[in-house]
């Protein structure tokens, strides 16, 4: 006989609708911003084409299309009741589950290594901060938000070459002005010399002027204290992902039987 839609089979759909027209949306935002970061920096224009590889914004670029084009998939998938979208979604959340694991494996089991490259990925940072805004962002705000400077200590600014102390510009020896502890003046100006020379001076005598601690013991620091946070996003994220994958094969098994009695009812008649 033919299948009717119980009022938990309308829920399913809808709610499997609804969640990825919101991820839709989320993924274009995300999109937007990383294709709004790349024109205002000018990353099209001929003379930097060539470094758009590892511009930053890519990484928002390439995120937001792959969201949008996965959810906008599930979306059309769910409500035109097309058994092929939902099937191809379905793989490819199978495949990020396996990809969630996998990393939470990984990164279990590779804890030492994962600081190593923080402190690869910092020191980079530092090195491309007088010439990439992308990064100068980063780096300005891991070092105000955790109050650190440098990776390990003031000093790894020296391996940049305009706060190298060999450099002869204004900048030698210093670090950046979010490495101070108040680098406002009277509290309400910004002073962005407030670091020049921090390098030369002992740490005794540099404490009360910029953070002496890394960034690098900053971040463990922070996941240590904010453990739990984390640990719940990820628990999330993955169970989110868990249920929308079950929810896209519930539909396109509804939908695959409901296709079958069709055609079987024609056939009859």
């Amino acid at each position: 006989g033919i299948y009717f839609y119980s009022w938990m089979d309308y829920f399913l759909k809808y709610f499997l609708f609804l969640c990825n027209l919101a991820f839709t949306v989320f993924g274009l935002m995300v999109l937007g911003l990383g294709m709004w970061g790349l024109i205002s920096k000018e990353s099209f224009a001929q003379e930097r084409i060539g470094s758009i590889g590892t511009d930053p914004m890519l990484v928002l670029v390439s995120l937001g299309f792959l969201l949008a084009v996965l959810c906008l998939t599930g979306c059309v998938g769910a409500i035109r009741e097309n058994s092929c979208l939902l099937r191809l979604f379905s793989g490819i959340l199978l495949i990020l589950i396996t990809v969630q694991v996998l990393i939470a494996i990984m990164a279990y089991s590779m804890q030492d290594q994962i600081e190593v490259y923080l402190r690869s990925g910092m020191l980079a940072a530092m090195a491309g901060y007088q010439d990439d805004l992308d990064l100068r962002f980063i780096t300005d705000e891991i070092q105000t938000n955790l109050q650190c400077c440098g990776a390990d200590t003031y000093r790894d600014w020296e391996t940049n070459i305009y706060y190298n102390c060999s450099s002869p510009g204004v900048l030698a020896c210093g670090v950046p002005a979010t490495c101070c502890v108040d680098p406002l003046d009277n509290g309400t100006v910004w002073n962005s010399q407030c670091g020049l020379g921090a390098q030369r001076l002992d740490e005794f005598t540099a404490q009360s002027t910029i953070f002496l601690g890394g960034c690098i013991g900053g971040i463990s620091r922070w996941i240590e204290q904010n453990q739990g946070l984390v640990g719940a996003v990820a628990v999330v994220v993955f169970l989110w992902t868990m249920l929308t994958c079950a929810e896209s094969f519930h539909s396109w098994d509804l939908f695959s039987k409901t296709v079958e009695e069709q055609k079987m009812t024609s056939f009859n008649e």
